[in-house]
């Protein structure tokens, strides 16, 4: 499966506002067999901005593609001073109410599974199990060449050594951990090679116009067919991968339900859309149903 680079989506029918009725999303967790698929909306009340809401990154950030990071090295020279800067701030971001909620319906045995698009790793250091990361995760490298793995720790102890000094201020960081840097910010940085065969490393993420493992895709058809229900939360259902799995269980005869503050690609496959707060609704919604959020909670990985 292809991510193909979309970084908008414009409505071609009118669309729902959107409600502030919990009453479906109390229900639908009251059934269980609840499957989340989670967006970066979720993150933005840990200090990660989303993408496309409003502020959103893409209004002033254009991701890195597969195709240019492994075709220049200046690209991937860029990439990973910004990624660098920016993995100072993102490593320390906390799970939020959304995150601590979800892992409470999980442990109440409401929930079948949880899909994530996004790269951050709060849902598991909120408690949350079994997380299937749909897009990677920023807290392992890989090797393009001998496709060996590595922590991303290890590889920003290599990048400080190569970078004594490297602190400049970055005016924003986005969804993807990138920094916002100036081309004379970035400079010189020096990026380091692989340290098994000295080949070219990349986060474990899958890039704008990269292909998401098939398997990964077929484990996450598999948790739709198996779901009574599915819960999009923060998602824009811009991007297809995640798209199709609201497809998939809107033509299944599954009941699709979606917490997001904006319009949606997936609103028309949609018996409802909450637009509320993530933190505010998921809180709300657990104190209805007697179920105890715990307070705080980890940081993401570092």
């Amino acid at each position: 499966m292809r991510m193909r680079p979309t970084l908008s989506w414009t409505p071609t029918e009118d669309v729902s506002p959107g409600t502030t009725d919990l009453g479906p999303l109390a229900d639908a967790l009251s059934t269980g067999d609840v499957l989340v698929l989670s967006g970066a909306g979720i993150s933005t009340e840990s200090g990660i901005p989303d993408y496309r809401g409003e502020g959103g990154s893409l209004s002033r950030h254009t991701p890195m593609t597969y195709q240019d990071f492994t075709s220049s090295s200046q690209a991937r020279r860029r990439y990973w001073a910004r990624s660098h800067l920016g993995w100072r701030t993102f490593g320390r971001a906390r799970p939020n109410a959304g995150h601590r909620a979800v892992t409470a319906f999980g442990r109440e045995g409401m929930l079948s599974g949880v899909i994530t698009q996004n790269v951050d790793g709060l849902h598991q250091a909120a408690g949350s199990e079994a997380v299937v990361e749909l897009h990677g995760s920023l807290d392992r490298v890989v090797c393009l060449t001998c496709d060996s793995f590595s922590l991303r720790r290890e590889l920003a102890r290599r990048l400080e050594e190569a970078n004594p000094g490297f602190r400049p201020v970055a005016a924003a960081i986005n969804p993807d951990g990138d920094a916002d840097l100036t081309d004379e910010q970035v400079g010189d940085f020096h990026v380091v090679p692989c340290s098994v065969c000295g080949g070219i490393l990349k986060p474990d993420v899958v890039f704008f116009g990269e292909t998401v493992p098939p398997r990964r895709v077929e484990q996450c058809r598999e948790l739709v067919r198996e779901a009574a229900s599915l819960l999009v939360l923060g998602s824009s259902l811009t991007v297809m991968s995640g798209l199709r799995f609201v497809r998939q269980a809107a033509q299944d005869g599954k009941p699709v339900l979606i917490v997001n503050r904006d319009v949606t690609r997936g609103d028309r496959h949609a018996v409802t859309r909450i637009a509320l707060p993530l933190g505010t609704a998921l809180a709300t919604v657990a104190g209805r149903l007697g179920v105890p959020v715990e307070e705080g909670g980890a940081a993401g990985p570092v």
